[in-house]
């Protein structure tokens, strides 16, 4: 006959290895990590500019409606999961609930009601904090005093750094700007190459800075101090490094800023400008007593050298239909510099044929393509009359009839001109 050993009523659950002091080392880690938090700058929070404070108060009022929503759902989630857990005989199931009016209009009104508020406070918010909107208030209480001009800056992005023009007073200074407190700011942004954003967080929200445009930012500093700005679009290597410094100061300050500048520093000549051009990173704050004249809208009309053609001319020349004669072959000449793909010939970026040595990618033409009858084929570009100088003309490219009808020079499909 076998005995058994009778099994405990309850199982006493086992003691935890090292007591206490084993249960309270995941806090020991606290102390540091708050430390480090404690480092952390919230610049969107800490505005020192009336626009950066409405679009923090608005980030707060947005946040502060969405967590009416959120909290609730949260607690509530919690709650029901610990009141009718399986062990709480207390809690009233009743298996034959399945609807409560009571219960609908809550759900759907109170978000309903958020949404719409969360709707109109963005609404009216992106509207007021249009960059392009030009300021009425210095803060909250005052307005601005009339006959007050705003300080204008012409910002430019570089390869990788930042160019700052004073039309008003004709000084330029790279990788470091001033204005002074309680006084508008008009800035025109562009950039010389890729894109990037002007941002300064203390001050108003970021700005795209793109080549060959000009956008704006109305904002106001209202309290000195030194204050980062940056580039916060990847613009390529040295993206990493392209911070400037914006002061704060009086307006006493900045006249002596000003006056300082013009007595110390040295000359955006052309050729200077020229030199700056090419990407370069780290670059120290420079200061410049003057610029050349008409620099920035050379720059917004990717000319910077004086024999480029600005994008604005090419305008006027596409305008009345173009050019021919000897004036096609000067306008031909002064846009050489543009010519980044001179080894493929003179075709159109992504065409084919022998003035590019680059052969078709099919053998069937491309659907829907029916150009205009004197634009040519681009497979025989060279030939005759619309050879470029210097261009030899290559031999005529000849379609079987198989692969559709000429037109105008253009291999057309058949059923595209029935």
């Amino acid at each position: 006959m076998t005995s058994s050993t009778p099994l405990p009523d309850r199982i006493e659950p086992a003691k935890s290895r090292g007591g206490p002091a084993r249960r309270l080392l995941p806090l020991l880690a606290l102390p540091p990590v708050l430390a480090m938090l404690g480092g952390c700058n919230l610049v969107v929070m800490s505005p020192a500019g009336y626009v950066a404070e409405q679009q923090r108060n608005l980030v707060l009022a947005a946040t502060g409606l969405m967590l009416l929503i959120i909290i609730p759902v949260i607690f509530f989630t919690l709650f029901f999961a610990w009141r009718y857990r399986a062990t709480n005989e207390d809690a009233v199931y009743d298996p034959e609930w399945h609807h409560s009016t009571q219960l609908e209009v809550l759900i759907w009104t109170a978000p309903l009601m958020i949404i719409i508020a969360l709707g109109a406070l963005t609404w009216i918010g992106t509207h007021t904090l249009d960059p392009f909107r030009p300021l009425s208030k210095i803060d909250a209480k005052r307005d601005i005093p009339a006959g007050v001009e705003p300080l204008q800056v012409e910002a430019v992005a570089m390869d990788w750094k930042w160019l700052f023009l004073y039309p008003q007073y004709g000084i330029a200074t790279v990788n470091e700007l001033a204005a002074p407190v309680d006084r508008p700011i008009q800035f025109k942004i562009t950039a010389t190459d890729v894109m990037n954003t002007f941002y300064v967080p203390t001050l108003a929200g970021m700005v795209y800075a793109m080549p060959g445009m000009q956008t704006q930012l109305h904002a106001v500093i209202n309290r000195e101090g030194s204050y980062e700005g940056r580039s916060a679009h990847y613009s390529g290597a040295g993206f990493s490094n392209m911070f400037f410094k914006f002061n704060g100061v009086t307006d006493q300050a900045f006249d002596q800023w000003v006056a300082k500048t013009k007595a110390q520093g040295g000359e955006l000549t052309q050729e200077a400008y020229l030199e700056l051009e090419k990407p370069s990173e780290s670059e120290p704050a420079r200061f410049y007593k003057s610029y050349a004249k008409g620099l920035f809208d050379r720059i917004i009309g990717m000319c910077p050298r004086p024999e480029q053609m600005c994008v604005g001319e090419m305008v006027k020349i596409d305008a009345r239909g173009g050019a021919s004669g000897a004036e096609a072959q000067a306008n031909y000449d002064r846009l050489q510099y543009d010519n980044r793909m001179a080894d493929r010939g003179n075709e159109a970026p992504g065409a084919t044929g022998p003035a590019s040595g680059t052969g078709p990618h099919g053998q069937t033409q491309p659907q829907g393509m029916k150009p205009r009858p004197d634009m040519g084929n681009p497979d025989s570009r060279g030939q005759g009359e619309s050879a470029l100088p210097g261009q030899e003309k290559a031999p005529e490219v000849k379609a079987p009839d198989s692969q559709g009808q000429k037109e105008g020079g253009q291999i057309a499909p058949k059923q595209l001109n029935q």
